[in-house]
Order: structure tokens, then sequence, then C-alpha cells
């Protein structure tokens, strides 16, 4: 099974992205939370983890810098960035940063999930 970061200052918003991905059938033993930049890059060099989702604002180290150095190290990760409407400069820059693609929050499930199935094939 697939492993999955999730990374989000609101512990309310990794916990509902949890939710959603175990209620259809992805182990949460496989899913793994950090809640800041910094934490994200820590927690990806540990586990090496087959996706990442991540909020792009955050304090401490923003999402586009820890996509950014996080791509630097394995130019091979796949991490899909989240942003409230109104960011789409940031998401342009997410995506010429290497993010494979980008969630609207609030989140929507099936929203969610296609983009987990789509990303991890």
């Amino acid at each position: 099974m697939a492993k999955i970061l999730l990374v989000d200052d609101a512990a309310f918003m990794r916990m509902m992205v949890k939710d959603t991905l175990t209620k259809n059938g992805y182990n949460a033993d496989d899913i793994f939370e950090a809640e800041d930049g910094v934490k994200a890059v820590e927690r990806y060099n540990e586990l090496k983890p087959d996706l990442v989702i991540m909020d792009i604002t955050m304090p401490n180290m923003d999402g586009l810098e820890a996509l950014k150095t996080i791509k630097g190290n394995d130019p091979n990760a796949t991490i899909v960035m989240c942003s409230a409407m109104g960011q789409e400069a940031m998401v342009i820059d997410a995506i010429k940063s290497g993010a494979k693609d980008f969630i609207v929050k609030p989140f929507k499930p099936d929203r969610i999930l296609k983009t987990v199935k789509t990303v991890l094939g």
C-alpha cells in the first residue's frame, strides 16, 4: 500500500484528509502527518512516502519552500499542493517547482480521492 504524508498546520485538515482516505481503502498505518514545512522535509527524508499532500500556507517553512527542498533532495518525489481560493500565483509557482497537482480548499472528499488515485496510478 502507498505511504502518504499529509502536511498542514491545521490538525482538523489533516484529520479530514486522513478520514477520507481511510474510509476509502487506504491503511491508516500508512498515512503520516507533519504540521509545517520543516517537519515535512524531515518526515519525507525519514519515510520516503509515495505521495505528499501539502498545504501552501504554513508557519516556519511554507509549502512552496518545503516542495522545493524535497524536490531538490529527491527529484522523483510526488507532491500535491493544497491552497485556498485565490492563491493562483502560488499554485502556478508550485506546479513550476514540480508539484504534480493541486487541490483547492475547502476540500471535497471526491476531489481528494480522484487526485490521490490519479497521482499514485
